[in-house]
């Protein structure tokens, strides 16, 4: 038994903490995975490679127009309230919450177990600067594996997702696709874009549903492929081009 006395806190304090360890994950499943810190160093080190050797099996091997490396930005106007780990209950009172990652972390190539953006709840949306106007060819989505994951599910995993183009005045958008990520396939999952023969200098992600997880959505990556555009004209030099 855990006696929280003035006196005795101390003494019982790395005992209760090591018995509440055990017995969270029974409690909330699922839900601890980003807001705990149960796992201790060496579990940790090894859970991250695993996750990158796996992931170096399935590489994209595209130019990712979404790199935060290379000046893509997150539009946080256009995108959803991340998941904050304090709104748990068990984790509140329990000191088990750390801040929860931001959403340019699915800009970045570490897709170490944890290392995701959650969104809140199953819907949401993402819109991501690029740092060129490109005409879009393929959107890549990256989870990790369940065997990697710290909670042994994937339920905060994507599922139903739709991608649009939008213009730099985001006064415009362009439905490219609507696809599923399947929790039963690779890691990474790259999607056909329908070509509008336009090019857009944003990209908006919408996840319309995910695997089962109430409270938060996770994204380990979004890469974004196409080829560059050609720089603007101006009115008068198109039209030149038009009379010739």
């Amino acid at each position: 038994m855990c006696v929280f006395t003035v006196q005795k806190m101390a003494v019982h304090k790395k005992r209760c903490l090591k018995f509440v360890v055990f017995l969270l994950p029974v409690v909330l499943g699922s839900d601890i995975g980003i807001c705990s810190r149960n796992k201790d160093a060496e579990e940790r080190q090894g859970l991250n490679q695993a996750a990158l050797e796996l992931a170096s099996e399935t590489y994209v091997g595209r130019p990712d127009w979404a790199l935060k490396t290379s000046g893509a930005t997150i539009d946080m106007q256009g995108t959803s309230k991340t998941y904050d780990c304090k709104e748990n209950w068990v984790s509140r009172v329990l000191w088990f919450f750390r801040t929860p990652s931001p959403p340019d972390t699915i800009l970045q190539p570490d897709i170490s177990p944890e290392n995701c953006w959650p969104l809140q709840g199953q819907q949401g949306q993402v819109v991501i600067r690029l740092p060129a106007r490109v005409h879009l060819t393929a959107v890549s989505v990256q989870h990790i594996y369940k065997e990697v994951s710290p909670s042994g599910t994937v339920t905060s995993a994507p599922r139903d997702i739709a991608v649009f183009g939008v213009n730099a005045d985001r006064e415009e958008e362009t439905l490219l696709g609507m696809f599923v990520y399947n929790v039963e396939k690779e890691a990474i999952q790259t999607f056909p874009l329908k070509d509008t023969h336009r090019a857009f200098s944003r990209i908006k992600l919408i996840v319309k549903s995910n695997w089962g997880n109430a409270a938060y959505t996770c994204i380990y990556r979004v890469q974004v492929h196409g080829k560059m555009a050609e720089p603007e004209t101006s009115t008068e030099t198109r039209q030149d081009k038009e009379h010739k």
